[in-house]
């Protein structure tokens, strides 16, 4: 499911602890971190696809989490041309995600990344909320920078904010890629 300018509906989730550390999960048999992510399916509203896909790449059930906010709107990525299948290349660009901040009311032992027959991570740990978006993939660091940058004024109102590093400075430069 595609929209008209060729972006595939997603969600994203910045998932943290007590301790305000977020979730850092290890791609299957890869070298790469990211943060639970997925597609939204025909039907879904963005907020049952997290809840879907919560539980497929993390195993949690929404008794496990409590929603603390989401991006206003859409954040995009372009794929790179050679990622993409050869038969989507001239209609898939990349994706477009409402990221969601997740605070975790159960335990560490409540994560399960073996919960489906599919498992996205093989490893997991937790990470200060201003992950080194050097261990982002590239395309997708952009979106990382917003969706944090939004997303910590949910989490840090009337509390200490850990500095944000240069790296996640917003200039003319990186546009808001809001809707």
């Amino acid at each position: 499911m595609l929209d008209r300018d060729g972006y595939r509906p997603n969600v994203g989730i910045i998932l943290v602890n007590a301790r305000n550390e977020v979730f850092w999960g290890k791609r299957i048999r890869e070298h790469s971190w990211q943060f639970p992510q997925g597609g939204i399916k025909h039907g879904e509203s963005p907020e049952q696809a997290m809840f879907r896909e919560l539980f497929e790449e993390v195993g949690l059930r929404p008794e496990h989490v409590k929603i603390l906010g989401r991006t206003r709107s859409w954040l995009r990525y372009d794929v790179p041309r050679h990622w993409v299948k050869r038969e989507w290349r001239n209609t898939y660009r990349g994706q477009k995600q409402i990221w969601f901040l997740l605070r975790l009311l159960g335990r560490d032992s409540d994560v399960s990344l073996r919960a489906t027959e599919k498992p996205e991570f093989d490893a997991w740990r937790w990470a200060g909320y201003w992950v080194p978006l050097e261990a982002v993939i590239e395309f997708k660091r952009q979106v990382y920078r917003l969706a944090l940058n939004e997303l910590s004024g949910v989490l840090f109102r009337g509390v200490h904010a850990p500095e944000r590093p240069p790296a996640y400075a917003l200039s003319e430069a990186h546009p808001s890629n809001h809707d």
